[in-house]
């Protein structure tokens, strides 16, 4: 299975140690899903020219992640302000969503972009990724979609995208079951397959045309459950999309988020914010 994602990349500075990770949700899926096994996996974004920038295609670079239709654009690179609550849990209190490249330019794909994207058997992106009018030719594709948590989304959004989309991923802790039923019943209406709602360390919820499933969380070492939803959607688009099996698939999904839990970040690299601003030119 090849996999890639279109969309959204960050930094994640970790304010209480003063470490940047890279991130965004699409970046996220590619690198994880190519650490689960896909057999090529690639990122197509826009990034800047800064020092978050460098770290994030040198990531790439360490993963095997295909950037060769990345749009490189003089400018500061996205960056998300992550913080401690008084539970001890990671929280976003900031963005530089008014200065980053990302806001102030669009993804259009030309032909050299479709023909690229071709070689890919799924796609993935995100309610952050800004490709909503691109999804239209994009729709012979198999498309992976994640809409977030409910604030990010509404009835008029839905109908908008999941016509384009083959699999839709929610977040949903504080969804109740008759409203994540509810919201199975809303998207599969649109013809997607598989709708899944991840709840933190409540079991997510699938629905594959209508048939749900259930996958527990598995025990593990929890250090850090940045980006475990992510990793959750690249196990299971990794292991379903060729065998269709959504038992295996969700236990495969499972085991992803387990081990991202287990690390700072996503999934990792951690940097010094001042090591990494020292080396900008």
């Amino acid at each position: 299975m090849k996999l890639i994602g279109i969309g959204d990349n960050v930094i994640d500075y970790y304010k209480d140690q003063n470490l940047i990770y890279p991130g965004g949700n699409a970046l996220n899926v590619a690198v994880m899903s190519k650490r689960n096994g896909a057999q090529e996996c690639a990122y197509l974004g826009i990034i800047g020219n800064d020092s978050n920038a460098k770290h994030v295609l040198s990531c790439l670079k360490e993963e095997e992640i295909n950037v060769e239709r990345v749009r490189f654009v003089t400018g500061i690179n996205g960056e998300a302000i992550v913080s401690l609550n008084d539970t001890g849990d990671r929280v976003f209190v900031g963005t530089n969503k008014e200065t980053r490249v990302q806001s102030l330019l669009s993804l259009r794909f030309q032909k050299i972009d479709m023909n690229y994207i071709n070689k890919y058997d799924v796609i993935h992106t995100s309610i952050n990724s800004d490709i909503n009018h691109e999804l239209i030719k994009l729709s012979h594709k198999a498309i992976s979609y994640d809409f977030s948590t409910p604030e990010k989304w509404n009835k008029n959004l839905l109908s908008q995208i999941c016509p384009f989309i083959t699999y839709a991923f929610f977040s949903g802790s504080e969804l109740s079951i008759n409203q994540i039923y509810s919201l199975f019943d809303s998207v599969h209406q649109y013809g997607v397959n598989v709708v899944g709602v991840t709840r933190g360390d409540k079991p997510a919820i699938f629905s594959e045309n209508g048939e749900i499933f259930e996958q527990q969380p598995l025990p593990t070492e929890l250090i850090d459950t940045m980006g475990a939803g992510d990793s959750f959607i690249a196990g299971f688009l990794t292991h379903y999309h060729e065998q269709l099996d959504i038992k295996k698939a969700l236990l495969k999904a499972a085991e992803s988020a387990a081990k991202t839990c287990k690390h700072h970040g996503a999934f990792g690299y951690p940097k010094y914010k001042k090591e990494v601003h020292s080396t900008s030119k």
